[in-house]
C-alpha cells in the first residue's frame, strides 16, 4: 500500500481533501474521523513508512520529526495543558488500520488507563 494506493499519502498529495490542522512540509495533521478522545489528531509524515522495523535513516528523521513537532500541535490544540497522551500502533494486532507511520495526539479530558 504504498504511494498511488496509501489514503495517507493521497492526502499528503492532496489527491483526497482533507483539513490539515498543521504542516510544516515534513509532516501534516489532521483530526481523526474516528476521535477516540475530544480532541484526537494524527500526526503523519509526508514520507511512506510502512512500519519501524522497516524503516532507512530518512524514514527515521521524519518519525522522529513527529514526535518533535508534537508539543507544538497539543499547544495549537490547547491540550498542551492539562496534558496528552502520544500513541503509535505498529501492526494488525496493534490496531493499526492504515499500514502507514502516524502519532496519535489524544487530549481534552482525563485519559486514564489504556488497560
Amino acid at each position: 500500500m504504498v504511494g498511488a494506493d496509501c489514503i495517507f499519502c493521497r492526502m499528503g498529495k492532496g489527491e483526497v481533501p482533507v483539513e490539515k490542522v498543521f504542516d510544516d512540509g515534513t509532516v501534516f495533521g489532521i483530526n481523526d474521523i474516528n476521535p477516540k478522545a475530544p480532541t484526537h489528531i494524527l500526526l503523519i509524515p509526508y514520507a511512506h513508512v510502512t512500519a519501524l522495523a522497516d524503516a532507512g535513516d530518512t524514514d527515521k528523521a521524519a518519525v522522529g520529526h513527529c514526535l518533535g513537532v508534537a508539543p507544538t500541535v497539543a499547544q495549537g490544540a490547547s491540550i498542551a495543558s492539562p496534558g496528552y497522551r502520544l500513541v503509535v500502533n505498529q501492526g494488525l494486532d496493534s490496531g493499526q488500520e492504515v499500514p502507514h507511520f502516524h502519532m496519535h495526539i489524544l487530549g481534552g479530558r482525563p485519559l486514564g488507563s489504556m488497560g
